[in-house]
């Protein structure tokens, strides 16, 4: 058994790579694939080794879909808010170091999964239930969401942004059409920043391969920040990681560097907690927890044990490769005609939306292109477009 649990380790690393790496190619759509095949033709197999390997593949992209939303300004669900800082770092030289932050913050955040995994048991589903019960969760959402507005200096154009986007995300999510937040995000923060690096006849400089240590505050206050957010806010849906981050951020005061270090962090734990909430309040959060749970129905603490285990070691192996992977990119990003780049990004992200999503997800990654062009001319935070993933869900749970 040991030889097959490590072949479909290895196996989920080497998928997550390749999910992280190529833009618009998510876990979801992996995990939901492993899922029907196991029904059909995989049902030789022992669903433990697959459970293993949707495990390692959506830990490792955690790692690695850092690198097209730093290095192309391509995002997926969770690496959003990593554009902007990490761009800028890029554009400065550092974009090695903004790869280096989110790796080292998604590594530590794995270690304290394991601090918190008996808090998380016994205390999180009361106050999930508490919540549930009482219907507040719609005004735990609001709540959160004036705390992001609020935070912005343009409070009203922020609050703006926020209720165009949500009006956008609520019209897009009642579609019927296939992953219909591969546009919208894709479009919001991806598309919208490619088109304006080209517009802006963008250059990327020799970037600085530094291999110093990345120790003390840097790394500390970023770790306590998602320590608090992460267990509190993932639980409750609507609340990804771009939003726990920014949530956290306030509570230790970070500048750009930091809030990478917050945001790798986040992103991973949150992918981590999914499969404990899975355990203590059977409800997936994720789409591998989903796809976990499709193939076990149910988990016992021993097999959450080990699903840990699995993350930490593919946490482990993903922060080597990926500083390796990062530093190759790094290496060679300045010979490259950025425009150019970002000219053919751009196209095979139309490409992958129109393969996946039908004319029309293209349509939807036009108009939320030119609505995410917008609204970065209102000079506001970007966290105020999650707006297009909170105020659907408030609604939802409102009504």
């Amino acid at each position: 058994m040991l030889i097959e649990v490590l072949a479909f380790l290895f196996l989920g690393i080497f998928s997550g790579i390749l999910t992280g790496l190529i833009p618009g190619v998510h876990v979801n759509l992996i995990g939901a694939l492993l899922v029907f095949l196991s029904q059909n033709k995989l049902g030789f197999l022992d669903p433990i080794y697959l459970v293993v390997f949707i495990v390692s593949m959506s830990i490792t992209h955690t790692f690695f879909d850092f690198i097209p939303s730093i290095f192309l300004g391509v995002p997926e669900d969770g690496t959003e808010l990593s554009v902007l800082p990490g761009h800028e770092m890029l554009k400065k030289g550092f974009g090695y170091e903004a790869i280096k932050l989110s790796a080292y913050g998604g590594l530590l955040s794995l270690f304290i999964l394991f601090v918190l995994i008996f808090p998380s048991v016994f205390l999180l589903p009361k106050v999930y239930f508490f919540f549930q019960k009482s219907n507040l969760i719609a005004y735990f959402l609001i709540l959160i969401s004036l705390i992001l507005i609020f935070s912005d200096k343009k409070k009203i154009s922020s609050f703006f942004v926020f209720v165009i986007t949500g009006i956008l995300g609520l019209i897009v999510l009642n579609l019927e059409f296939n992953e219909p937040l591969l546009p919208l995000l894709s479009g919001l923060f991806g598309a919208s920043m490619l088109i304006l690096s080209i517009k802006m006849k963008t250059k990327i400089p020799k970037q600085k391969i530094l291999d110093r240590k990345i120790i003390g505050k840097k790394l500390f206050k970023p770790i306590l920040g998602t320590s608090i957010a992460s267990p509190l806010l993932s639980m409750f849906p609507g609340i990804g990681s771009g939003q726990i981050a920014v949530l956290g951020s306030l509570i230790t005061k970070l500048d750009n560097r930091g809030f990478l270090v917050l945001l790798g962090a986040t992103n991973t734990l949150v992918m981590g907690l999914s499969f404990v909430f899975f355990y203590s309040i059977s409800r997936s959060r994720t789409g591998s927890a989903a796809a976990i749970q499709s193939l076990l129905e149910s988990l016992n603490f021993k097999i959450l044990i080990f699903i840990l285990v699995i993350a930490l070691l593919s946490g482990i192996f993903s922060f080597l490769l990926v500083l390796k992977i990062g530093k190759f990119f790094s290496k060679k990003i300045h010979f490259i005609n950025y425009s150019f780049l970002s000219k053919l990004t751009l196209i095979f992200v139309f490409i992958v939306v129109f393969l996946i999503s039908g004319f029309l997800g293209s349509l939807v990654f036009l108009v939320s292109t030119i609505t995410g062009i917008f609204c970065i001319g209102l000079s506001v935070k970007r966290t105020q477009m999650m707006g297009s993933l909170l105020l659907p869900t408030i609604i939802l749970y409102l009504f």
